[in-house]
């Protein structure tokens, strides 16, 4: 199995004392520059880089401890074969040509059956775009596979945002030190966007007001002036309510309603049908906080948002970021460089996709997509017409699908059938790897070439391996061109080295001399994007009214959607259950570095006293969290940071270190979103009782 690391310098390493500039390769809108202290060979520590400007030398507790990681006792150092029964973790070394001819020989052998009968799952395990999708994608373009719907974090808000802005960019991160009003609205900054943080400070110091908006009493609400602990789903109905009070007090730019935005009569009238009384009843908050919001939005310049995609995990999750992202455009914040709205700053990135995936390798084939967000029902679904083949392989790669994924009892189902052939590339023996038929040791983000774009910021980072791989672990890239080799795929893309696709991933918009000199460089853009109007819509607008969603069947204007389990719906299950991230993890990421596992000691849900008290559970006690879909045991803590009737379960523990061998993902449900087919994990009612 793993067996120790040696942190020896390995042959061709540089000797003595250098520093090397890199990127963070997580899930968090920061993508923060990184310089790794490396002696002979055997990497040190990792800092921020001090001259980035959005870093400014400072990392979150979970990426300052980098080296834990990359030397960790566990790390996976060969290849793995399976010998025991999928999920028993049981595995043997194997040498990289043995899996290899066998993997590429089993995976031949199905498509020349139907290639779409395999599967690729990945996600932002890596954000670069090297060792994330490119050599991979090109892989499974050329192969036929199926199509994967990568929807599991932002596709609700992020097609909102298109749909209404026409663009995933908005206001600068950097200009929020510059705004008069910051609203926070479902995110907690401190923990998943600490530089952002940052320059909220500024501008609180400097007399700002701060307002967070999330069911939860994060550390950010904590220090926030005001707090609007809503119900989880109700977002939509806040802010439509903001609206109407900004109708009835005529708190509007009239002047940028009437040159830059689209369909504002009928906004206006659904606005009007939202009274604060309305939205505070739905919301379950004062109606003293929706006109203190109102009032905030409408009378104050420069104002801007920072949205974050918690509150988009819902049914109508699309639906609330749409009404959201309107209400810059009806006081005119989008005036300000430290006016508007950010929710993503990826669509600003001008990726050249198509160069890094190269989907004419389909050459006109049209496969099926699967989404990802229901894998556990298509792994155990048969051939149809309608659905296609039977998946009979799967290759997993930058996720934990086994952990992360929703109704994870239909998950585990899937994976543990005898017929499915699964290939994963991981770091450590995580949940989904336990069901592998082989396990391939992947490189750290120490050990590769890598190039990322962001969505907190916009600036490019370039990532220099600074060590060389640990054991046997290949990239992710050298992994997918051997195993193209071995199927006979002839094309030259597949030769192209990760320097190479580094270079082509920004084409000549980016200099790339400038990243290797100094590790990033910065896109340039207009300080106040959409300060003329100019939104990239069909209609050049800020599109209140949409008719691209009209021909989709939906409605042109955004509203509140109820949550598809309503809390006070069910007598069997009364309680609406989110579940965000635990402070030192990110996803399932980090889960298994120990000195982040001991601060977070072990799974908890946050239940508020009332709830408590009414079914006898104390402060520490372990509770069985459940509903129809499963159970999940965890120790309770009993906390204001959960409002009455909604239970906060802490998230993503992998299954096997959960008290019961479970995760609260036990719990959710694969249905999707409004808009954007993303999860529904915060739309989930359970009951709680003492174990």
């Amino acid at each position: 199995m793993s067996g120790a690391i040696s942190i020896s310098p390995s042959a061709g390493t540089p000797t003595g004392l250098v520093q090397v500039r890199g990127a963070c390769p997580h899930d968090c809108p920061d993508t923060c520059a990184l310089i790794t202290t490396v002696q002979d060979g055997v990497a040190l520590k990792v800092q921020g880089n001090p001259d980035h400007a959005h870093t400014q030398g400072v990392l979150c507790n979970k990426v300052s401890r980098y080296t834990e990681r990359t030397y960790d006792p566990q790390r996976l150092l060969h290849p793995l074969r399976r010998v025991g029964p999928k999920g028993s973790g049981r595995f043997e070394p194997v040498s990289w040509e043995s899996a290899l001819d066998d993997i590429a020989s089993r995976l031949k052998a199905i498509a020349a059956r139907n290639p779409q009968a395999i599967v690729p799952y990945s996600y932002a395990g890596t954000m670069g775009l090297v060792q994330g999708e490119s050599i991979s994608a090109r892989f499974f373009h050329k192969l036929g596979a199926s199509l994967l719907d990568r929807t599991i974090c932002a596709t609700a808000g992020g097609e909102a945002l298109l749909y209404t802005l026409g663009i995933k960019g908005g206001t600068r991160v950097e200009f929020f030190a510059e705004s008069k009003l910051i609203v926070i609205w479902g995110s907690n900054s401190i923990t998943s966007n600490l530089h952002f943080w940052r320059q909220a400070q500024i501008a609180k110091r400097a007399g700002a007001t701060l307002i967070c908006i999330d069911p939860r009493r994060t550390e950010t609400a904590q220090k926030c002036h005001e707090h609007i602990q809503l119900k989880p789903g109700t977002d939509a109905a806040l802010a439509l309510a903001v609206m109407h009070e900004l109708i009835a007090n005529d708190w509007l730019d009239h002047d940028f309603i009437a040159q830059h935005t689209l369909g504002w009569e009928a906004l206006r009238e659904r606005a009007l049908t939202w009274t604060p009384e309305r939205a505070a009843q739905t919301c379950g908050v004062p109606v003293e906080q929706v006109r203190m919001l109102a009032r905030a939005w409408g009378t104050t310049q420069p104002a801007a948002i920072r949205l974050n995609y918690g509150m988009q995990r819902v049914r109508g999750g699309g639906n609330a970021v749409r009404a959201i992202a309107c209400l810059p455009a009806l006081t005119g914040a989008w005036r300000h460089r430290a006016g508007g709205l950010l929710l993503s700053s990826s669509g600003q990135f001008p990726t050249e996709k198509a160069a890094l995936q190269r989907p004419d390798l389909l050459a006109g084939r049209t496969p099926r997509t699967i989404n990802m967000i229901t894998i556990g029902d298509d792994l155990l679904r048969e051939s149809s017409a309608q659905f296609g083949p039977k998946i009979e392989a799967l290759v997993v790669y930058n996720s934990n699908p086994v952990a992360v994924a929703p109704e994870s009892s239909k998950v585990v189902a899937g994976f543990s059938r005898e017929d499915l052939f699964t290939v994963v590339l991981e770091h450590f023996q995580t949940d989904t790897a336990d069901y592998a038929d082989y396990v391939l040791p992947a490189t750290t983000q120490l050990e590769h070439w890598d190039i990322h774009s962001a969505y907190g910021h916009t600036d490019v980072l370039l990532n220099r391996p600074a060590i060389a791989p640990v054991g046997e672990s290949k990239t992710n890239t050298q992994i997918f061109r051997e195993l193209a080799q071995r199927m006979g795929y002839e094309e030259p893309c597949f030769a192209d080295d990760d320097l190479t696709i580094c270079r082509a991933a920004f084409g000549d918009v980016v200099s790339f001399d400038a990243l290797l000199e100094t590790g990033y460089a910065s896109l340039p853009g207009p300080d106040a994007p959409f300060a003329e109007g100019r939104f990239p819509t069909p209609s050049g607008k800020c599109e209140f009214f949409s008719e691209r969603l009209v021909k989709l069947g939906l409605d042109g204007l955004p509203d509140h959607l109820p949550n598809y389990e309503t809390a006070g719906s069910s007598a069997l299950y009364p309680l609406a259950m989110i579940s965000p991230p635990a402070r030192n993890f990110l996803n399932s990421t980090f889960v298994n570095v120990k000195s982040l596992q001991a601060a977070e000691v072990e799974p908890l849900l946050e239940i508020h006293a009332v709830d408590a008290a009414a079914r006898g559970i104390d402060n520490g006690a372990v509770v069985r969290v459940f509903n129809d879909r499963g159970e999940y045991r965890c120790r309770a803590q009993v906390s204001d940071r959960a409002r009455p009737g909604v239970v906060n379960g802490l998230g993503v523990w992998w299954r096997k270190l959960g008290l019961n061998g479970t995760n609260v993902n036990e719990l959710t449900s694969q249905k999707l979103t409004d808009i954007g087919r993303g999860p529904v994990f915060y739309d989930c009612l359970v009951q709680v009782q003492a174990a």
